[in-house]
């Protein structure tokens, strides 16, 4: 499998290093310092860039016809338009907020204790997120995806990192010097408290699971998500 990688930062170079060991083959680097040139000649293209280069690396592969895995957050108010493009383009195109197999399970089972615990409205939920200092987005692709299912299952309207109203999940947010990635949901009554939590030891699961999609993806058109990959849906 030719793959371009667009973004070369630590996660970047964790997936070259899986890739590599899987047996691909990596034919572009592609950082803020050089150009698209050999992209045409990808199979498959796993972006993970920066939020302001996340749009440009997307679309310049979709428009080439290469299918595309993405993980960069902070840009998703550009998502529809990705879409789009990747439907007028007959393309694919996967996005995951977490890659890592252990946080895909972490969504299932917040997802279902959500659905159970919005009939007890004497627990008041919140959640808790962590991350290296170097984390630019907040807060994580991972913790909106996991607020965004509580809201879909609870009385919920909105997310908060600050000020919280009533109908808000609040999330809080910290930035730790060489924290991967904690991710936190809480429930708490008078009585007791019910806490589920996921912790990655280092970046390699995420790594990992971005090449496995990239590897699913090759031969399919349309819109995916690591439920399709996982076969959790």
């Amino acid at each position: 499998m030719k793959i371009a990688l667009l973004g070369y930062g630590k996660m970047g170079k964790a997936i070259e290093k899986i890739a590599l060991e899987r047996g691909h083959e990596i034919i572009l680097k592609k950082d803020e310092f050089n150009s698209f040139d050999g992209i045409e000649n990808a199979e498959v293209a796993i972006d993970f860039s920066a939020p302001h280069s996340a749009v440009n690396n997307i679309t310049t592969a979709i428009n080439y016809g290469i299918p595309v895995v993405s993980g960069t957050t902070g840009w998703l108010e550009e998502y529809h338009t990705i879409e789009q493009l990747c439907n007028e383009k007959q393309a694919a195109f996967l996005y995951g907020s977490n890659f890592s197999l252990g946080v895909n399970l972490f969504f299932e089972l917040n997802e279902y204790l959500a659905k159970m615990m919005s009939k007890f409205k004497e627990y008041k939920v919140s959640m808790e997120e962590i991350h290296h200092t170097q984390k630019l987005d907040k807060p994580s692709g991972t913790a909106i995806s996991l607020a965004n299912a509580i809201i879909n299952h609870t009385d919920k309207n909105n997310w908060a990192i600050e000020n919280p109203k009533e109908d808000d999940v609040f999330i809080d947010v910290k930035r730790i010097d060489d924290v991967p990635g904690t991710h936190s949901v809480f429930y708490n009554s008078e009585v007791d408290f019910i806490e589920i939590k996921h912790v990655a030891h280092n970046r390699e699961g995420f790594a990992l699971g971005a090449v496995v999609a990239a590897e699913w993806i090759i031969g399919k058109k349309g819109i995916f998500s690591m439920k399709d990959v996982l076969d959790l849906k």
